[in-house]
């Protein structure tokens, strides 16, 4: 019966969901291309960029690893926090400056941009294939966050394996029909249900298991010491010195993220990205509560191996609440698995779409590469729902050099846009340079590297070798080529370095 009740509230959800996104393109996408899909048109405002945005960081991790994170480590996890509202900072500067070059020449990702910079289509390709290799993980873990939350709120009666398959078919629907516009309208029911059980939860898990907060806190201080201070419980290597790089790779790399610059360039305007940079960090209060949650778990449902440790969180609810409160917190679960990998295997699709596709004659033209991008997102939704069945190990060992290997298209990308002087040579050779150094340090077991982020120390890298080759003058002969034939940059195209427009 409990799982009747919440499935039925889980599945009337999932209805709601593919309706918004109908709704949400109807009378655009017959006659819309691939910018439509992409980047909504370009026409999204302050509020649904808000929401998409704050979609896009508040993951599965916020409600199974934020959770999960409090109840083995404690502390370490609070770098999350601390990016993220950094990152808002650095995108308050980066994003307006992003979004004005891309309108001015209809670029609508991040390959396009780079592939624009430096006049070579194939470097875009190239951004593409790496990129995807750093995002499938992102995918792979949405369809197994989404994957234990339907089959634990279905009590079970579920199973792992179609539950993964459940997320891919829903997410994979709603994205190819609604893009990016789609994955907005979402976002608000998304936000709603997320703000509103974490609210709930917040206050119920404290009286419920324990006399309040008061006896709550104590229990933590006189208990769970090792939890509150760095390098946490358990885990001796997210020390001070990993707090600091890790937060601030992360806060650097976030704003060059595809899914990011998908969100940028969705804006209507560039203030409204600056407005957002200044509204988003209030978001993050909530990442408090599923850490907190977790603690709590930690004397509830002691014991969780750590395979389990994401479960820790709905371990509590489906302990406390009835069924259909266990649905609707599944949903808002669910939501926060749907909406992230619907954007990025939007990004996925309108990459290839437009870099790697779009280098075959017969799929030039916008319909025409929309149409493609449409089935990429099929194809590498697929590739990582099969990998989750048959080599979840793979993609998850992946996952580990995701930020850290986009890190090292931090010069590529900003430097080769605010300085002329950067050459396509510098760029590819500091890139390589800096993804073979972590593919090392992080396969070769040693992340941290001396207590130091595995990321920062390839980026350092990565700038040495790209700094040197410019000066060195390294295909100076082939500046004129590296850079577009007018010579043209972010810094002169009508931009001041602050992100304001020039008039």
């Amino acid at each position: 019966m409990n799982a009747a009740v919440a499935t039925s509230v889980f599945g009337a959800f999932m209805v709601l969901t593919v309706v918004l996104g109908l709704l949400a393109v109807r009378g655009r996408g017959r006659g819309g291309g691939i910018t439509e899909w992409s980047v909504g048109g370009r026409s999204l405002g302050a509020v649904f960029i808000w929401v998409l945005m704050a979609g896009e960081s508040y993951t599965s991790f916020s409600y199974l690893g934020g959770a999960g994170w409090g109840y083995d480590f404690g502390a370490p996890v609070l770098y999350v926090i601390a990016y993220m509202s950094c990152g808002y900072a650095v995108g308050y500067v980066v994003g307006p400056m992003l979004w004005s070059y891309a309108r001015r020449h209809g670029l609508v990702g991040i390959t396009d941009l780079i592939a624009h910079r430096y006049g070579k289509p194939w470097l875009g390709a190239l951004t593409a294939l790496l990129a995807t290799v750093f995002l499938l993980p992102y995918i792979q873990l949405q369809i197994t966050g989404m994957g234990v939350v339907v089959s634990t709120i279905s009590y079970g009666t579920i199973s792992l394996n179609w539950a993964y398959f459940i997320g891919f078919a829903v997410t994979t629907a709603f994205v190819v029909v609604s893009g990016l516009r789609g994955s907005a309208w979402v976002s608000v029911l998304k936000d709603l249900l997320v703000i509103g059980t974490l609210a709930f939860l917040v206050v119920y898990v404290p009286l419920h298991y324990f006399d309040g907060y008061g006896d709550f806190l104590h229990r933590v201080v006189r208990e769970r010491s090792a939890w509150l201070t760095l390098p946490g419980h358990g885990h001796s290597s997210m020390g001070t010195a990993w707090f600091v790089t890790t937060s601030l790779m992360n806060a650097v790399t976030v704003v060059i993220f595809p899914t990011t610059v998908a969100g940028y360039l969705g804006a209507r305007s560039a203030d409204t990205l600056r407005r957002n940079a200044v509204f988003l960090p209030a978001y993050n209060v909530l990442l408090f509560v599923p850490m907190l949650l977790g603690l709590a778990a930690t004397f509830v449902v002691p014991g969780l191996a750590d395979s389990d440790s994401d479960l820790a969180l709905f371990r509590l609810v489906v302990d406390a609440l009835p069924a259909w409160a266990v649905g609707v917190v599944g949903v808002a679960a669910a939501l926060s698995s749907i909406v992230p990998m619907a954007v990025f295997m939007l990004v996925i699709g309108t990459m290839w779409g437009r870099s790697v596709l779009s280098l075959v004659p017969r799929l030039s033209g916008e319909r025409r590469q929309r149409a493609a991008a449409r089935a990429v997102v099929v194809v590498a939704g697929g590739v990582a729902l099969v990998l989750t069945y048959t080599a979840p190990d793979t993609l998850v060992r992946l996952s580990l050099i995701s930020y850290e290997g986009m890190a090292q298209l931090l010069p590529m990308v900003l430097l080769g846009l605010v300085w002329r002087r950067f050459t396509l040579v510098a760029g590819l050779g500091g890139l390589a340079a800096g993804v073979a150094l972590v593919c090392v340090l992080v396969f070769g077991g040693h992340d941290p590297v001396w207590g130091v982020n595995a990321g920062i120390v390839g980026l350092a890298a990565n700038l040495l070798v790209a700094l040197s080759l410019t000066y060195a003058g390294a295909g100076a002969a082939g500046a004129a080529a590296d850079t577009r034939p007018d010579g043209e940059v972010l810094a002169d195209d009508g931009v001041r370095p602050g992100g304001a427009e020039a008039a």
